[in-house]
């Protein structure tokens, strides 16, 4: 058996603004926007939460499913393109949060959306060539969006973490295989020292994002020999709710296939968290032998693609919480509460 998922914990902030009261504050359509993104509302992280404190609660859900040591795990790989420091490892204070000891590889990891998957990648690897006990792999972000810029309306908070191993009898979800597809597209990025990411409009679908995913998910399945009628789920990356369903859709995906993944309707784009979360929604309700297609997406641009096959293991390691569950916990704010806890005001940082 090829290494895989032993645990697996998801964390998003309670606190939500919907899409119409964020229109409200710009003057703008909140119905016809909230509609043509398929987002109804994200979460947003408190004034005193951020990449580590998600990262970090995340981790320790999944740790709760593995039951394994913290100290026995030996790899630590956090993607954000929101990490607190721009010097300073996100993946350090996760694991000095976690007791995991000292003796542990770690690094943290920017591929705008797609950072999680590539350290998801990274510990698979160093399970399959010994080289780990378990790796911890996080994708976690507060995803940041100008003010009234079309991205403010998706941008969320929120991540997911998976401990890979390689011990039969402890994995729930084993990882047959991966596949990527990498480009130079600048469809979306962030100039150093600026606080704000700038975007290309429409020229994040059809160019980057969608040529990206299809390519990986189909090159996937090809290198698998398997088509999409051969898998239960599919788990695309998800900056709003249309473009996951397209996706799947081209892929021959029929939608009640990705409707327990698709989150982001819920929470917004959690960015390098996006694909991740779907995937841990998936696991709460796999059964053994079911097949998951997940490909993640992150502009400039690159998609991970992956296949996993749930395990006899994992109807006896589930979280406490499904993520769907979990998801329902929530307080609302207004657009200045929004304003202050996303630092946004510039007096009060």
């Amino acid at each position: 058996m090829n290494p895989g998922i032993v645990g697996y914990g998801f964390y998003a902030p309670k606190k939500r603004i919907t899409v119409e009261e964020i229109a409200r504050a710009w003057k703008k359509d909140g119905k016809k926007i909230s509609s043509g993104l398929g987002v109804k509302e994200k979460a947003i992280a408190s004034w005193d939460e951020d990449t580590s404190t998600i990262s970090v609660e995340a981790a320790r859900n999944a740790l709760e499913i593995a039951k394994i040591d913290a100290k026995h795990i030996d790899a630590i790989y956090v993607g954000s393109e929101s990490h607190p420091y721009a010097v300073k490892t996100t993946s350090s204070i996760v694991g000095e949060a976690l007791n995991c000891g000292h003796d542990y590889m770690c690094a943290d990891l920017e591929f705008a959306c797609k950072a999680g998957t590539a350290g998801l990648q990274i510990v698979y690897g160093f399970a399959k060539a010994g080289m780990i006990r378990y790796g911890l792999a996080i994708g976690a972000d507060t995803a940041q969006g100008r003010p009234g810029d079309a991205l403010e309306f998706t941008a969320g908070s929120g991540g997911a973490a998976f401990i890979v191993g390689h011990q039969k009898d402890e994995i729930i979800a084993e990882i047959n295989d991966t596949y990527s597809f990498t480009t130079d597209t600048p469809d979306f990025w962030r100039r150093q020292h600026a606080e704000f990411p700038r975007h290309a409009g429409r020229f994040t679908g059809e160019p980057a994002y969608f040529r990206h995913v299809l390519s990986a998910s189909k090159n996937m399945m090809k290198k698998a020999g398997m088509e999409a009628k051969d898998f239960d789920y599919a788990v695309f990356h998800q900056p709003n709710g249309k473009f996951p369903m397209r996706a799947a859709k081209i892929l021959g995906f029929e939608d009640s296939k990705i409707q327990q993944g698709l989150l982001t309707p819920h929470i917004g784009n959690t960015y390098s968290g996006a694909s991740m979360v779907g995937l841990a929604s998936v696991l709460d309700v796999a059964k053994p032998g079911d097949k998951i297609l997940m490909t993640s997406y992150g502009s400039g641009a690159g998609s991970d693609s992956f296949i996993i096959t749930a395990t006899k293991n994992i109807s006896k390691k589930r979280a406490k919480v499904p993520v769907l569950e979990a998801i329902k916990e929530k307080e609302y704010v207004d657009y200045a509460q929004y304003a202050i806890h996303r630092k946004k005001i510039k007096g009060m940082n």
